[in-house]
């Protein structure tokens, strides 16, 4: 047994009671705990430490783009889906037309629901991991940061060619919501509704195939005319406006996810940054503490 002792006595104390390393104790408030394995946390905050971390950890960001995403999908996918339904519906019993590629419309989209829908959970995961300290977990070695920095640009990539394809959807829409309000004009106008004339729709013979017969754009009869007006060209009118907004909440909640994918991008990439600072800091502070032990 050694007759002296040299060992101080607030060596023995926890680090945060410590008077040698404050800047550490102050770096380890705001970081990983399992970097500083000395740094201790009292009982009575260890609940609310743990309330907090949870609560970093979630992108909010991302969810909310998430949310608008899904709303704004099933609201389009929804009402296309009728409105296609009520345009084969009238397509055949007005003007006599059997089109084959509406059906074919209903299962496209059925998958871009789908599809959208699996986008959506992929980038909600991308978003969890590039959130709080599940970032400084996972993307601790170099390879896993190249990784998450790759996935990151390719969804943006995605995102990026789906907005152009959904501005191409919602210019579709706007033309069509007009065709559907001059439609609506018409059943709504006084030579129809007081002296019964005929919808004279030979004027927009392009819109419809070519093999269309002219007579059968001339609606006469009563049952036609309701059937045309009140049952089709009233519901799809709305159906389609309420499409485009579907679609509005979809461009929104893409540029959502573009911000949130390029603040993912910037963290990731700056991480090795914030780990050399620690590094870096540590050592300071250890050396520190050794030349106030010298003396």
């Amino acid at each position: 047994m050694n007759k002296y002792n040299f060992q101080r006595p607030e060596m023995e104390m926890p680090l945060q009671s410590s008077n040698y390393n404050p800047s550490r104790e102050t770096l380890g408030r705001y970081s990983e705990y399992s970097l500083h394995s000395s740094y201790k946390i009292r009982a009575g905050d260890a609940a609310s430490t743990n309330s907090v971390a949870c609560t970093t950890r979630i992108p909010y960001a991302t969810l909310i783009a998430a949310l608008l995403c899904c709303t704004g999908i099933g609201v389009f996918c929804f009402t296309m889906y009728r409105g296609v339904t009520l345009s084969a519906l009238m397509m055949d019993q007005v003007f006599h037309l059997y089109i084959g590629w509406l059906e074919t419309v209903k299962t496209i989209l059925v998958l871009i629901a789908a599809g959208m829908g699996a986008l959506t959970l992929m980038i909600i995961f991308v978003g969890f991991l590039a959130t709080g300290a599940t970032r400084r977990r996972i993307y601790k070695a170099w390879r896993n940061r190249v990784g998450g920095r790759i996935s990151c640009a390719v969804f943006m990539g995605i995102i990026y060619i789906l907005q152009f394809f959904w501005i191409f959807v919602f210019g579709l829409l706007i033309v069509s919501t007009f065709i559907l309000t001059v439609f609506w004009k018409m059943c709504v106008s006084t030579q129809v509704q007081d002296y019964h004339q005929c919808i004279d729709l030979t004027q927009f013979n392009f819109l419809f195939p070519q093999s269309t017969r002219i007579e059968y754009l001339k609606i006469c009869e009563i049952r036609e005319i309701k059937f045309f007006c009140r049952d089709f060209v009233e519901k799809s009118e709305f159906m389609f406006m309420m499409a485009t907004f579907g679609v509005i909440l979809i461009l929104i909640s893409l540029v959502h996810y573009l911000m949130c994918l390029s603040a993912n991008y910037a963290h990731i990439r700056d991480h090795e940054k914030f780990e050399e600072l620690q590094e870096l800091q540590l050592l300071q502070d250890t050396d520190f503490a050794t030349s106030k032990e010298r003396f």
